[in-house]
């Protein structure tokens, strides 16, 4: 198993959140990880993405310029990674702020309306979350057990009475999948 990913957004997204959950939830399961952030210097609504890779095995570098998953949260993600995707990749859009649909026919794509999905569970902040279990659905690289007991171990205890809300968001995510 070799996971290559991008999660691409503005700032303020939950963009690299999402990323180091994925890594940390791959350590927790005994699997070898990277993650490297990547952001605009705007504090809030600049640009940020970070490379994520699991692997079963050593990895080599943790470069990511062929990403097996991309996960795009707006139009101008999108249309910055788009082309990069391998054949055969898979592309997880948030289609409730992106208005515009993946060029490639040799991807798999998934549009995902996280921000409407947010609202509909009361917090706007899960929509990150609600695309990474699209992502997991489909990826099944990690439980989402596993994530939560990442996001309570950096949360902290004081703030775990969010961690119900967050397995809601990651479950209607994969959700989305089936």
């Amino acid at each position: 198993m070799l996971e290559k990913n991008i999660f691409a957004g503005f700032g303020g997204q939950g963009v690299l959140l999402m990323g180091q959950l994925l890594a940390a939830a791959g350590m927790m399961e005994g699997k070898k990880t990277s993650w490297i952030p990547s952001y605009g210097p705007e504090m809030r609504g600049g640009t940020a993405n970070c490379s994520v890779m699991l692997s079963d095995m050593e990895i080599d570098s943790p470069i990511v310029t062929k990403p097996t998953a991309l996960v795009v949260m707006n139009r101008p993600s999108l249309e910055k990674f788009e082309s990069a995707v391998v054949p055969g990749g898979s592309i997880f859009v948030n289609s409730s702020l992106i208005d515009i649909k993946v060029q490639r026919t040799d991807v798999n794509v998934y549009y995902i309306p996280c921000n409407e999905i947010a609202a509909e569970l009361g917090n706007d902040k899960v929509a990150n979350m609600i695309m990474l279990g699209a992502y997991l659905g489909k990826a099944k690289c990690v439980e989402i057990e596993t994530v939560l007991d990442a996001l309570l171990e950096k949360l902290g205890e004081k703030k775990a009475k969010l961690i119900p809300l967050n397995r809601e968001a990651l479950l209607r995510g994969a959700a989305c999948i089936e």
